[in-house]
């Protein structure tokens, strides 16, 4: 294994700013892969503990320590770079200093700063303020892990059905997070993963895994899955009903979804093999009715861009360098990881209730 620079190990020591860590400390169990999380504060571990339930494991020895420092926001004297985001992405959100071996990450929003080395990995800043940012955090080291082993990131959802996944992805605002969770009113459901899907080619299938992330929904999704409605108080719910959908829609706020409070245990997912690859290409407003369709994807590169996902400013490579926001998307392999999987296209009018009973008919539609 590689070891930390003295660059980055000088600013890990900035980032403790003294800091002892607690005696407490989280496992997380994620198939191959052992990820312990420490912190200063037994409060934030904790929180982290309720969140990761579904994957705690017991104490041993870890492939990867996250450590988060819960202090004031961290003034470091270096410059920091935006971030180019994704097409259809805007505002800043992310800013980076890259170091002899390392990177630094500040977000632009909250002030957190976030250390990636070799070995350092550590959160620092109002980390029981902005507990997402930390859950994200802990969830790019096992993205980075799986990528390092041939995964490649999907942006997609993903629920397993009679032991195989159904991948699905959307354009923005597409709904595919509000799709799978209404699907998840079928007990035979199990949710696999809300907007990281990692496949790869296994002989002569391809599998599927996910990332310990719970859906993080906003109000839209909310307010029209009465199973979910619990989540917001129900003189919000009556607020939100009455705004117009359009700007219901565009609202910002996130919630999230414990699955096993929400749906109960039992219905989470490791991996699986790919079955099918639902893309909603459908869109609000539409008067169109909506259509299923079977296509062929080195026909209709267009729907890549649906499918595929930066690994982001976190993704460390096994040599220690990082990506970069400039390097293209490799159509071709994701052409190749999903060459053996049938690809259906969901277009016309945006209808959940509508495309629900048809899934399981998928197979019938033709190309």
């Amino acid at each position: 294994m590689m070891d930390d620079t003295d660059s980055v190990k000088a600013f890990a020591e900035t980032l403790y700013d003294g800091a002892r860590l607690c005696d407490q400390a989280l496992y997380l169990a994620l198939g191959e892969c052992t990820l312990c999380v420490r912190s200063n504060s037994s409060q934030h571990i904790a929180q982290l503990t309720r969140y990761f339930s579904h994957v705690a494991g017991p104490a041993k020895t870890a492939d990867i320590e996250v450590v988060a420092i819960d202090r004031d926001e961290p003034e470091l004297g270096v410059d920091f770079v935006d971030w180019k985001r994704e097409p259809g992405k805007s505002g800043r959100k992310d800013s980076y200093h890259d170091l002899d071996g390392g990177r630094l990450i500040r977000k632009v929003r909250t002030g957190m700063v976030f250390l990636q080395g070799a070995t350092r990995r550590i959160a620092a800043g109002p980390c029981l303020r902005y507990d997402n940012q930390v859950i994200n955090f802990i969830n790019a080291q096992y993205m980075n892990w799986l990528q390092n082993r041939g995964w490649l990131i999907c942006h997609a959802a993903g629920l397993v059905h009679e032991g195989h996944t159904l991948g699905i992805a959307g354009f923005s605002g597409g709904g595919k997070s509000t799709l799978m969770l209404h699907m998840m009113e079928n007990a035979e459901n199990q949710y696999l993963t809300n907007d990281r899907l990692f496949i790869r080619s296994d002989g002569d299938s391809t599998r599927a895994t996910g990332i310990p992330k719970l859906p993080r929904v906003n109000p839209g999704t909310i307010v029209h899955n009465p199973r979910l409605r619990p989540l917001l108080p129900e003189a919000q719910v009556d607020s939100l009903l009455g705004m117009p959908n359009e700007q219901l829609w565009e609202l910002e706020e996130k919630y999230d979804v414990l699955i096993d409070q929400v749906y109960g245990r039992g219905r989470i997912a490791h991996e699986a093999p790919l079955g099918k690859f639902l893309v909603l290409n459908w869109q609000r407003g539409s008067d169109q009715p909506l259509q299923l369709k079977r296509v062929d994807l080195s026909d209709r590169r267009e729907l890549l861009g649906a499918i595929m996902k930066s690994p982001g400013p976190f993704y460390q490579y096994t040599d220690g360098t990082f990506f970069d926001a400039e390097t293209p998307f490799d159509q071709q392999a994701y052409l190749d990881a999903l060459s053996g999987v049938d690809v259906y296209e969901a277009s016309g009018a945006i209808d959940f209730d509508g495309i629900i009973p048809r899934i399981d008919d998928l197979s019938d539609c033709k190309l």
